[in-house]
């Protein structure tokens, strides 16, 4: 993987995918249904 590809300049670490998993887990994504989020650093724009 080229980082020139990732718009964020840095490899994903565990963390920011937790970070996600959280915020579904979490009330604050209670209206979330049905989504696809890419947790990729801006690479698949």
């Amino acid at each position: 993987m080229a980082m020139n590809e990732i718009v964020l300049k840095r490899v994903g670490e565990p963390e920011d995918v937790a970070n996600v998993i959280a915020f579904l887990a979490s009330d604050k994504a209670r209206h979330v249904t049905g989504e696809v989020i890419k947790v990729d650093g801006g690479q698949y724009i």
